[in-house]
């Protein structure tokens, strides 16, 4: 667990039990320390380098992938040169410790237009194992657009069905059903995710931080697009959505989420919202159960998307001795496995 091991002069510094590495923050100062490459890169005890490129060994991403010892047990890292990479990319369960470094979310891509009924079939990027680190890939589905009501129109950019993954600064692009953040815990950092139905949904136990939300026009003209769409079927389940200090914006007109299973929990605290977010905010469409097990609302948001007067009735305005427990890595264990974190 992250603890503090000294303050003087407003310094705190933080250990981490992954690889025994330490982050010192000073806590005089507003602006947040920037996690960036360079200090992953310090934090991640690497053994090997697979490189990704034209010029390089491996020319694709999947072929990288394939070149790792299946049940590898240390970090390694797939650095995937600046370049557009046109390709469906699965990392099998049996290949965990893989950290996929980018030049930067726009500047490396892994795209791939692929639309189907089955969500797993339709994913550029498909994350299957655990204990994986991603920083500054895009990963983009440039399926087919404007048809929402086909089946078909099922265009994941990325599946993340692993334990203990972590996401900073990447890029989600797809007109539909763009992250399918299908099962365990995750940590999305200051990465931009875009879409307009549904467009980050699944039974995840997640940590949004920082994150930008952008919502495309929704081409239907009975149902508004949903932002998100959760899964948490049990009150046991220890899963749901938690977006903290992140903005949401983009063209049209959305809801946060949508009520999908008795017990789905989403929650945004300190968030920005512009006008494109409808006055009620949240949709039961196509659920109708009970309301009672929902936890589905808002924390001390703001801008004018954020006036909750007109809110569904069931959504929820949390108090912050509510929210606590949800609003830092501890949600998610983070302080046990992320390499960094704020």
């Amino acid at each position: 667990m992250a603890r503090p091991c000294s303050s003087s002069g407003g310094l705190v510094v933080l250990f981490l039990s992954l690889c025994s590495i330490f982050l010192i923050v000073d806590s005089t100062d507003t602006k947040k320390p920037l996690i960036d490459a360079k200090l992953l890169n310090s934090k991640i005890q690497v053994k090997q380098t697979y490189k990704v490129g034209p010029e390089e060994q491996y020319k694709s991403v999947q072929a990288a992938i394939d070149a790792v010892p299946e049940g590898n047990s240390q970090w390694v890292v797939v650095h995937v040169k600046a370049g557009t990479y046109r390709e469906q990319v699965v990392v099998p369960e049996n290949k965990p410790y893989i950290y996929l470094r980018g030049n930067g979310k726009g500047k490396t891509t892994i795209v791939w237009d692929e639309c189907s009924i089955d969500n797993t079939k339709s994913a550029t990027f498909n994350l299957e194992a655990s204990n994986f680190i991603a920083f500054g890939v895009t990963f983009k589905n440039n399926a087919e657009r404007d048809l929402p009501n086909l089946a078909r129109n099922q265009s994941v950019a990325a599946k993340v069905s692993g334990d203990k993954v972590a996401f900073y600064h990447c890029g989600f692009y797809s007109p539909h059903n763009t992250l399918f953040d299908h099962r365990g815990r995750h940590y999305y950092e200051s990465c931009y995710i875009q879409g307009n139905i549904d467009f980050i949904f699944g039974r995840g136990q997640s940590l949004f931080q920082s994150c930008e939300i952008f919502v495309l026009p929704d081409g239907r003209n009975d149902i508004l697009g949903s932002i998100t769409a959760q899964n948490r079927k049990s009150e046991k389940c220890t899963s749901g959505f938690v977006f903290l200090k992140g903005k949401v914006y983009g063209v049209g007109e959305v809801y946060l989420g949508r009520a999908n299973e008795p017990f789905s929990r989403v929650i945004f605290a300190n968030t920005y919202f512009s006008k494109t977010i409808s006055p009620v905010g949240w949709t039961n469409w196509s659920y109708s159960g009970d309301t009672k097990g929902l936890m589905i609302g808002e924390h001390d948001c703001h801008g004018p998307g954020g006036d909750p007067k007109h809110r569904a009735e069931w959504a929820r305005q949390f108090s912050k001795e509510e929210v606590e427990p949800f609003l830092g890595v501890d949600f998610i264990n983070g302080s046990e496995w992320l390499p960094v974190y704020y």
